[in-house]
């Protein structure tokens, strides 16, 4: 394994192990549900005036699907709802192994990049983003 490989495995097992934003406050959230590994994740997101003030999530499953719930609560806070659907965009292609014009706005996001090796862990990793993104839309789950 070559150094930013082990870089890379240090923030996903650091995020993992210590979750930022876990835990949820009631504001706007979607719950999604991946059968086939287990992974569970519930994404939440308190926006005003277009803006996204805060965001939690409770979930568990893989090391993959949790520290990419806890690296994007932080990621998109403070972003506006249009700059966090443009960083989701780029999440979504680093994930499937394209070129990211930009890919420095993903900041520590950017350690996903190696899943495209894997399609399996793909979904694991968009999981809560793929939560978020819904929240963001306005497809929330009842309260």
């Amino acid at each position: 394994m070559n150094n930013l490989e082990n870089l890379y495995r240090q923030v996903i097992i650091e995020h993992y192990k210590h979750p930022r934003n876990k835990g949820l406050k009631g504001f706007a959230n979607k719950r999604l549900f991946n059968p086939s590994c287990g992974d569970d994740v519930t994404m939440e997101a308190r926006i005003e005036d277009g803006v996204i003030k805060e965001i939690n999530f409770e979930g568990s499953g893989c090391s993959i699907c949790c520290s990419a719930a806890s690296i994007a609560t932080e990621l998109l806070r403070g972003k506006t709802v249009a700059e966090a659907q443009e960083i989701t965009e780029k999440f979504y292609a680093l994930i499937k192994g394209e070129d990211v014009p930009g890919e420095e706005e993903l900041e520590e996001a950017a350690v996903y990049r190696g899943v495209s090796q894997f399609p399996a862990r793909v979904k694991c990793a968009a999981l809560p983003w793929k939560a978020l993104e819904q929240v963001l839309k306005g497809e929330e789950n009842e309260r």
